[in-house]
């Protein structure tokens, strides 16, 4: 692939999944911009990829707009965006706090939205957006109701932008990862709890955990001009877990 000239923006970049799309991204000629939370955390992960660092909430619209701003000042055009930023906690319906509700759904489904939204003006004509989803909105696991329930609302939006956008040749898409070794999988629990690992490990067919190299082959390839033709798509990757 080959991404010379082209401009990504790719949120929540500095671990994860979206560390190593951003790394595909730049080994195939890319610019990248990464975002996140935690300034430290940015800077060392924009050093080591070679990327531009912007420090930006995806819960804090105002963030977004500066972000945006920021990005149009500099490149005065996005080719690529994933909006990738985004967290997972779980409690049983019973027991979810209005607080819990809230930070998730503010992360994962309206900074995602507002995004998207505040990133259309400077979106370049073909660009490609992907949205990352999670193989959660269709498996429903249990006390993960606000997670999944904000993906799910994540592969709605997609499709009605994918719609909305197709009048510029801008294409959208959603990429859904089952179980992948990142960070937010550790803050979930499963780094040193034997029993949940392999409680997760069996629910998968192909029996081990995804790995973000392989996520982001997949958003690269979508990116790509060999997928000019995707768009309203969602993309599960989950080693069968969903099936």
């Amino acid at each position: 692939m080959n991404f010379k000239d082209k401009v990504a923006l790719i949120t929540g970049g500095n671990s994860g999944i979206g560390y190593a799309t951003a790394k595909e991204l730049i080994e195939n000629g890319a610019t990248v911009v990464i975002t996140g939370r935690r300034k430290e955390a940015v800077e060392k992960a924009a050093n080591e990829l070679g990327a531009t660092g912007l420090v930006a909430d995806q819960s804090r619209v105002e963030d977004i707009k500066q972000l945006m701003t920021a990005v149009a000042e500099r490149y005065g055009k996005i080719d690529i965006m994933l909006v990738n930023a985004g967290i997972s906690k779980t409690a049983p319906i019973e027991s979810t706090s209005e607080e819990l509700f809230d930070e998730v759904m503010n992360v994962n489904f309206k900074g995602a939205f507002f995004t998207l939204s505040l990133s259309i003006p400077i979106l370049n004509e073909k660009a490609s957006v992907v949205l990352l989803s999670s193989s959660s909105a269709h498996i429903s696991p249990r006390t993960a109701s606000v997670y999944a329930a904000s993906k799910s609302a994540l592969n709605t939006l997609m499709k009605i932008a994918a719609l909305e956008l197709a009048g510029r040749q801008i294409r959208v898409n959603a990429v859904s990862p089952g179980p992948v070794a990142t960070e937010i999988m550790r803050k979930g629990g499963v780094n040193g709890d034997r029993n949940l690992e392999q409680m997760i490990l069996d629910s998968v067919p192909l029996h081990r955990f995804g790995t973000p190299q392989e996520v982001a082959k997949l958003v690269a390839y979508l990116a790509g001009e060999e997928a000019a033709f995707i768009t309203g798509s969602e993309f599960l990757i989950d080693g069968g877990q969903s099936a």
